[in-house]
């Protein structure tokens, strides 16, 4: 069997953004947590999960089935995933989607760069499967690849679940629990490192 995944390019960002948004829309922290509201959820999903995509589209690594039915972003070695541009363009994009709710996400997002690893390593952004495709092992056999081709490189690799749910997806490919997080009152973090083999 051939590669399913392919480099992801400028004219695929809609796609991308759908795909995200289609994913974690029942995610205990994208989509529950961050839009408690059905309605503002569907509206707001799409453009924010957009935004995380073109963050992503900067690096080989944001990867893609060839119509878009799952997407993994990667962060490179070293590299950084909001730029400072993208940071003020990240803020002003927070405070017109969550309105009185942004201080918490602006509160969320430095946790995440607070618990990041010290180091050299890729960084798992996100990793999606449209649920119109899910079940296929589109996303499993997409990040198989990834996986391989960091194995090639012998470097680690570092996530963060959102949902509990997909720990033993990912204790199965080799990630291990490292520590957990979150906001007050909100859903549970776990960060996880895979090893360099």
């Amino acid at each position: 069997m051939g590669h399913v995944g392919r480099a992801a390019t400028q004219d695929d960002l809609d796609v991308i953004g759908s795909c995200l948004a289609s994913a974690f829309a029942d995610d205990p922290l994208w989509g529950l947590w961050s839009f408690p509201d059905p309605q503002r959820r569907s509206e707001c999903l799409q453009p924010f999960m957009r935004f995380f995509g073109a963050c992503g589209m900067r690096h080989p690594w944001l990867r893609m089935t060839a119509g878009g039915e799952a997407v993994t972003v990667w962060t490179l070695p070293g590299e950084v995933y909001v730029t400072q541009d993208e940071e003020l363009e990240l803020e002003a994009l927070v405070d017109r989607l969550f309105s009185e709710r942004a201080p918490a996400l602006h509160a969320l997002f430095e946790q995440f760069d607070e618990n990041l690893p010290e180091g050299d390593y890729y960084h798992l952004e996100w990793w999606a499967t449209h649920r119109d495709h899910a079940g296929r092992g589109l996303g499993s056999a997409l990040l198989h690849e990834d996986l391989a081709r960091i194995d090639a490189e012998h470097m680690p690799s570092y996530l963060e679940s959102t949902n509990p749910a997909n720990l033993s997806r990912y204790e199965r490919l080799g990630f291990q629990p490292t520590g957990e997080f979150g906001p007050p009152g909100g859903p549970v973090i776990t960060a996880m490192w895979r090893e360099a083999r």
